[in-house]
């Protein structure tokens, strides 16, 4: 295909299409693979420093740290541990596809493949991926990446289904090196800051549902109990620690936080550029304001006494659903001066 002076090459474009379905069809396996893992973990029983034997008609007592003697056969890992464990590189699986596919779409179109919505959620999922993988790298945090992979499929299968865009050039106003500074950084931070969100949401999650909450409905064991309480109580106590999941959700925002400022810095530089002011108070830049604010507070309310657990936790949920407010509602409905870019 021929647009202007520049050739789309079709068959790359096509190849780009192929791999983002193969990312979202892997990441979903991975997903279902990590659930799996959540269910089927169970609590690990510490076996005791030492036990007694009879040896000689006299008790003693054997220490198992006693070297060159084995008293057993070797701890088998769980069900729930082997399953994460294979899940955790199928996720790579997914995001070599991932990344390929906005390489390809790139190569095909001559341009920073981050041009239109479809390919703006795309980055940004793949950065939400790479995130999530270097953030759970733990292996008793990994089946955390089912919940990241939820929101990231979504997304993906909202942009391949409802957002695509054929691979063409961008629109006049967009071709600036801009483009490749400014949209990037905004993707990246956005997708770290996504996972930070979920992460905060399984801590408030932890923290209702976790073996410390307390619920004058439900007296019974949660292990053996029955009811929605229980049944829930079950489920999250597969899930890391609610202190584990707060310092998930803070390193997130700490290294996406400036990052998203920056984006914002160089979005106002692009306008300059090409409006001639800095700053409009256009829809977009408004709610990215917003978000940048939200975010702060949390950073100051994460630094604060009496303000660093729920209140803290609820503030950074505030960004995320601002950060998906600003992706969508502003992209497709508001219209203003980033309207050229939504679809």
């Amino acid at each position: 295909m021929n647009t202007g002076s520049i050739q789309v090459d079709e068959t790359l474009a096509r190849y780009s299409d192929l791999l983002f379905g193969t990312a979202i069809t892997v990441y979903v396996l991975a997903m279902f693979l990590f659930l799996a893992a959540l269910a089927g973990a169970r609590a690990r029983k510490l076996a005791p420093a030492a036990e007694m034997v009879t040896a000689g008609g006299a008790t003693v007592a054997v220490d198992d740290r006693a070297p060159g003697r084995i008293d057993g056969p070797a701890p088998r890992r769980s069900k729930g541990s082997r399953l994460a464990a294979m899940a955790y590189p199928v996720v790579f699986v997914g995001l070599i596809a991932h990344i390929a596919s906005i390489v390809l779409r790139g190569v095909a179109t001559d341009r920073a493949p981050w041009g239109n919505m479809y390919e703006f959620i795309s980055l940004t999922c793949a950065a939400c991926v790479v995130a999530g993988l270097v953030v759970l790298r733990k292996p008793e945090h990994r089946p955390l990446l089912s919940f990241v992979l939820l929101p990231v499929s979504l997304l993906m299968f909202i942009g391949g289904r409802w957002l695509y865009t054929q691979a063409a050039p961008v629109v006049p106003a967009l071709k600036s090196y801009w483009l490749a500074v400014h949209v990037s950084i905004i993707s990246i931070s956005s997708g770290v800051l996504l996972v930070s969100g979920v992460a905060s949401i399984l801590y408030l999650v932890k923290m209702r549902w976790g073996a410390n909450a307390s619920d004058a409905d439900d007296s019974a064991d949660p292990l053996t109990g029955k009811g929605f309480v229980a049944g829930m109580r079950r489920i999250v106590a597969h899930i890391p620690n609610a202190d584990a999941l707060d310092r998930l959700a803070y390193k997130c925002v700490v290294f996406g936080f400036p990052l998203f400022g920056l984006g914002v810095i160089c979005g106002a530089i692009w306008a300059e550029a090409a409006w001639g002011r800095f700053w409009g108070w256009d829809p977009k830049e408004t709610v990215s304001f917003i978000a940048w604010v939200i975010y702060a507070a949390y950073l100051h309310a994460r630094a604060t006494a009496g303000w660093r657990n729920n209140a803290a936790a609820w503030i950074n949920i505030a960004g995320f659903v601002a950060l998906l407010f600003n992706l969508f509602i502003i992209n497709l409905v508001v219209s203003g001066l980033h309207s050229y870019a939504g679809l």
